[in-house]
């Protein structure tokens, strides 16, 4: 077997006997326990960079590791192929979306054949094919029908650049479209809605079951916002019949309110701004217009010019005195009631604010000694505050909170900072949303047997980036499906996480018929158990996917007990150049074809699982090179070792213990790159194998029994089997003619794992001083160490250093002092 390994032919040949083979392909009918890997399915923006191959690389992993561990790995792949850019590239002159996209995910689709990683393709979805369309307008409709969509017009999110509307996830913290980096303006338009937010309170409580990164969940959290607190009124001084309703989580500091906010939004900002004031309110609401909610929400920059006065004031119940009414663009209207009571003392924007315009601090609760000026909104007794005077945060919220019940004017309340999630887009690009506007019946919902409403191919692409649709006589002229008459044609199309909330579900079965969901079949393999895919998705498609999961289930169909889409999260780290993150739109990727025609796919995916943790990011730099090249030498190492060619290698056999310590590291490898695999530890379960190669070549080289370095060969092919899968199938065949990757996981024997204990003898001048027991692995450096921190030793040396130690592992230290 000692002939040459040719990287590019080897790899291409196993590449196509899996394919044509099925050997990952699985079926409804499969006896195997089931089981479900996916990585997020991809945009198609082209060829696959090192981003792409660390993903798919891992996800490989798992699946080729589960399918020897005797498990039915549903491994399905597809392409989230909606999506601006290709849009983009028509307006620019370029050819057709749907041509630049089929050539786009043809690369891609190359490129991830090229690693290695193996997928059922006959599951295949395109989010783009009519049949996606078809189901994706079905489950809107239903959705509708069950009051989960709806239009409203609101202010929303514009982005000049990408002419269309964005969903608040998509604006940037400083203001900008994460696409296009264009400044958002705020506009109100009539738009398309899915409630999320009747899922508020089972989205957040869900989580803490959750084996997601605790950091992901955090962010989820802090999206959702739920807030526990009071909602109580401010009535207007000298105009009882009206008064400001104010949300707020901290009730037990109103007596150190000493102003009142209102949003520029809010319907009483008209009526108490006074004749004086109004200019300045005015101008200000103009500015506020123009702003995301994000950039009104920033906590950098001056306060000046952000707030002013309406010359109004309301006044605060729990102490009965007057207080000024500001207009400020920091208060949102779609937040809590529009309104806030403002406590500078205790809120450090408040303070900031109050200190800008000459309003008064009052505080309430007793900072800690040494705590210097500003805010603190610590835990500490009530002061300045009456009948609260002395109490915690805690018990006084409570009484605060009774005390309002018990006047009347307020009670316990709970608010979300999630907001409904707004899903039309004016891009032609996209899903179209399937409903026609009647001028006598109004909204109707297409006929199912109209069904799918499909885009246009003969339209005109403007530099403007307005949306063909809207001129297309052909698309927006429409028959109402209730009484026949003429009706127009709505031409949103669908934001493209529509697409993205639900394919997993439709992967089980993505050939069934009479629905979007074949129930029996996500019964069967969803939750998915292990999703991969990057942190960047944390609260636009993880929460949206949580959300239609649900929805899907309480409107019928899907499996309503399935609550959660994903069992297991895994967020890979980034790859990083120049500082950045690697990506097309930043014009700093590397190409793995480079690689796959020189080094091979299996050097690449090793250099991705040994460079580092994988949930770090990396950096690409010459080093990366380095590694690649270091590698290809171990694989070279292992194929050599397969094929009995090692007789050149340079090692040594000092000190070689015999057949059973082999067998023993053997096993240890064996529960050791198991538990790794388990942990997403690839980057160790790679560095064992490196070492039970280096083991094995020591035992070939001092004349360990044939048989048990054979076995050891076998068992180091078999746990490399899913990192570098083309060598070790290759390898495997030429010793026995059998597939690797049908073989079982190894198991490893709990008898060889026990470690072997043996007593240290420690001397000090040669008399024996103190026993103790020691693995009987340890090496020379762990048995001084231990000798030296013996309380004999040290009781007996005192401060007196050591002039020689004489180690001989693992029974023998002496001390010579």
């Amino acid at each position: 077997m000692a002939e040459r390994y040719d990287v590019q032919e080897v790899e291409a040949r196993w590449q196509r006997r899996w394919e044509q083979e099925g050997t990952y392909q699985v079926d409804l009918d499969d006896p195997r326990p089931p089981s479900y890997v996916l990585c997020m399915y991809p945009y198609p923006s082209g060829p696959a960079h090192q981003g792409h191959v660390r993903n798919y690389t891992f996800g490989d992993v798992l699946v080729r590791y589960r399918t020897m561990k005797g498990e039915a790995v549903l491994s399905p792949f597809g392409f989230d192929s909606f999506g601006l850019p290709a849009e983009n590239a028509a307006i620019k002159g370029g050819m057709p979306p749907r041509a630049y996209t089929e050539a786009r995910i043809a690369e891609l689709k190359r490129s991830v054949r090229r690693l290695g990683a193996v997928y059922d393709w006959r599951r295949e979805i395109r989010s783009h094919d009519p049949d996606y369309i078809l189901w994706n307008q079905v489950i809107f409709l239903e959705l509708l029908k069950a009051g989960l969509a709806y239009r409203a017009e609101a202010p929303v999110n514009w982005c000049p650049g990408c002419h269309t509307v964005l969903a608040n996830e998509q604006v940037l913290a400083d203001g900008t479209c994460e696409r296009s980096g264009d400044v958002v303006e705020r506009r109100n338009l009539e738009q398309w809605f899915l409630r999320i937010t009747r899922y508020a309170d089972e989205l957040v409580d869900a989580l803490d079951g959750l084996d997601w990164p605790e950091r992901v969940k955090t962010m989820q959290r802090n999206w959702i916002g739920r807030s526990l607190g009071a909602q109580f009124s401010l009535p207007v001084k000298n105009r009882p019949e009206l008064s400001i309703d104010v949300f707020t989580t901290r009730p037990d500091t109103a007596f150190g309110m000493t102003y009142a906010v209102l949003a520029p939004e809010h319907p009483l900002v008209e009526t108490l701004t006074t004749p004086e004031q109004r200019a300045e309110v005015e101008e200000l609401a103009a500015r506020a217009s123009e702003e995301s909610d994000i950039e009104r929400l920033s906590s950098e920059g001056s306060l000046d010019k952000r707030g002013a006065f309406t010359g109004s004031y309301v006044v605060n119940p729990f102490n009965g005195e007057p207080i000024p009414v500001y207009v400020a663009d920091y208060v949102l209207i779609g937040y809590g009631t529009g309104a806030i009571m403002a406590v500078p003392a205790e809120d450090q924007r408040d303070y900031d604010f109050a200190a800008l315009y000459g309003l008064p601090v009052v505080r309430t609760v007793e900072p800690p000694e040494g705590f210097e000026g500003g805010a603190y909104s610590g835990d500490g007794p009530h002061i300045n505050s009456r009948w609260l005077n002395g109490l915690d945060n805690a018990a006084a919220k409570a009484k605060a909170i009774e005390w309002l019940t018990a006047q009347g004017i307020g009670q316990a309340t709970v608010n979300y900072r999630l907001r409904d999630w707004l899903i039309s887009r004016q891009r032609y690009w996209g899903c179209p949303i399937p409903v026609v506007y009647c001028p006598t019946d109004g909204i109707q919902g297409v006929a199912r047997d109209d069904l799918p409403v499909l885009l246009p191919e003969d339209v005109e692409f403007r530099p403007t980036g307005q949306s063909p649709l809207r001129f297309h006589e052909g698309f927006l002229n429409a028959t109402c499906p209730k009484c026949g008459g003429p009706a127009k044609r709505e031409t949103d199309t669908m934001d493209t996480f529509v697409d993205s909330s639900w394919y997993f579900l439709r992967f089980a079965n993505p050939h069934h018929e009479d629905g979007p969901i074949d129930v029996a079949a996500a019964r069967q393999y969803l939750p998915v158990d292990r999703y991969i895919g990057g942190i960047t998705h944390a609260i636009l498609h993880l929460l949206y996917a949580r959300f239609y999961t649900r929805a899907l289930g309480d409107i019928g169909l899907s499996p309503p007990e399935i609550r959660e889409p994903f069992e297991q999260l895994f967020c890979q780290g980034m790859i990083r150049m120049d500082g950045k993150a690697m990506s097309k739109s930043r014009g700093n990727v590397v190409s793995p074809d480079t690689y796959f025609d020189t080094v091979g796919a299996d050097a690449l995916r090793l250099f991705h699982l040994f460079a580092g943790p994988p949930v770090e990011d990396i950096d690409w730099s010459e080093q990366s090179d380095e590694i690649i090249e270091g590698c290809l030498r171990f694989l070279g190492r292992v194929w050599r070792l397969a094929s009995g060619d090692i007789g050149g290698e340079a090692t040594s056999s000092d000190g070689s213990p015999g057949a059973g310590e082999l067998r023993r590291e053997v096993h240890r490898t064996i529960a050791r790159v198991t538990a790794d695999i388990e942990r997403y530890g690839f980057n160790t379960a790679v560095a064992a194998l490196m070492e039970l190669t280096n083991t094995v070549y020591r035992h070939v080289h001092a004349g360990t029994d044939g048989t048990i370095v054979s076995e050891a060969i076998d068992t180091l092919l078999e746990l490399l089997a899913p990192f570098a899968p083309h060598l070790a199938a290759e390898a495997y065949e030429h010793r026995h003619g059998i597939h690797v990757h049908t073989r079982p996981w190894p198991e490893a024997d709990p008898s060889e794992l026990a470690v072997e204990r043996t007593t240290l003898v420690v001397q000090v001048n040669g008399k024996l001083r103190d026993r103790i027991e020691v693995d009987a692995g340890l090496g020379e450096d762990e048995v001084i160490a231990l000798a030296l921190a013996s309380d004999k030793v040290q009781q007996l040396l005192g401060d007196v250093a050591p002039r020689r130690v004489v180690a001989r592992p693992p029974s023998l230290v002496n001390i010579v002092a």
